[in-house]
């Protein structure tokens, strides 16, 4: 797993050399420019035989799980995609893609079924229902897009049909209108579930997060009842109480209050080793 670091480095360099190559672009001596360019491509071309080369030779070895590996790799899965070289098939890493985020589905009682892909549009359905809960259809394939840009960010695009959207609470802002990103939540991963609910501060924001048999699952740290802070709340079963008014949610189900008068506020997660939740930018 790249740490978070290695991975915001690695970004950092890449929107560098993104610059570096428009500023070639812009040179107003076209003879240099097109010199410049052409420098650029050769390297690529040299990079991309070298890879090419390295997937031959674990595919003549029979090292197809290193190979993968590699491929889940986000600098090296990038590389691979960039020259045509990635080992699992587009069709697949959709479908991989869908399987990580179906947890999150489920929670607001809904699903998502592969239609088809065609010309590199993925065509999708959502099915089942969120009624009760402040997460629109809107939040919902928020998620599904950044799952899927992770595993195949070549995709030309998304097509999402069914699950009619539902009206907002006045002056709520679902996070999906907002432009997010994903981060991850030290300390915390894939595996039996921890001993309650624990609260964390990821980029500025107060988050609650529990670990179900399920799966971990997300809300902003605020009872919709009291206002107050949900740290200290005390999980029984898939049962969350808070510790402030003592009100009950279903933590399984988009944080829905049992006696159905509020909800908590859920938050984007993903869990493919680490644990990962979508938050906007800036952290508000």
């Amino acid at each position: 797993m790249l740490s978070p670091v290695r991975k915001r480095g690695f970004e950092r360099r890449l929107e560098e050399a993104g610059s570096l190559v428009e500023a070639l672009e812009a040179l107003p001596d076209g003879e240099a420019r097109r010199a410049a360019v052409e420098a650029v491509r050769a390297v690529l071309a040299v990079h991309g035989e070298a890879l090419a080369h390295l997937v031959g030779l674990l595919e003549e070895r029979g090292d197809r799980a290193l190979l993968e590996e590699l491929a889940r790799d986000p600098m090296v899965g990038g590389l691979l995609l960039l020259h045509g070289l990635h080992p699992t098939p587009l069709l697949q890493r959709v479908s991989q893609a869908l399987d990580r985020v179906r947890p999150y589905l489920g929670s607001h009682g809904g699903s998502v079924q592969l239609l088809g892909l065609e010309e590199g549009v993925v065509r999708l359905r959502l099915e089942g229902s969120c009624h009760g809960c402040p997460s629109s259809r809107l939040t919902l394939e928020h998620a599904i897009e950044q799952a899927i840009q992770e595993l195949a960010p070549e995709v030309a695009g998304i097509e999402v049909e069914g699950l009619a959207p539902e009206p907002q609470p006045s002056g709520f802002v679902p996070l999906s209108q907002l432009r997010s990103e994903w981060r991850e939540v030290p300390g915390l991963t894939e595996g039996p579930p921890s001993d309650g609910p624990t609260v964390r501060e990821v980029a500025g924001v107060r988050v609650l997060l529990c670990r179900l048999p399920t799966g971990w699952y997300a809300y902003r740290d605020r009872c919709p009842a009291c206002g107050a802070s949900l740290e200290g709340a005390v999980l029984e079963d898939v049962e969350l109480a808070c510790p402030g008014c003592g009100r009950r949610f279903d933590a399984r189900r988009a944080g829905r209050s049992l006696d159905g008068s509020c909800s908590l506020e859920p938050v984007p997660l993903l869990s493919d080793g680490a644990v990962r939740i979508a938050l906007p930018v800036g952290g508000t």
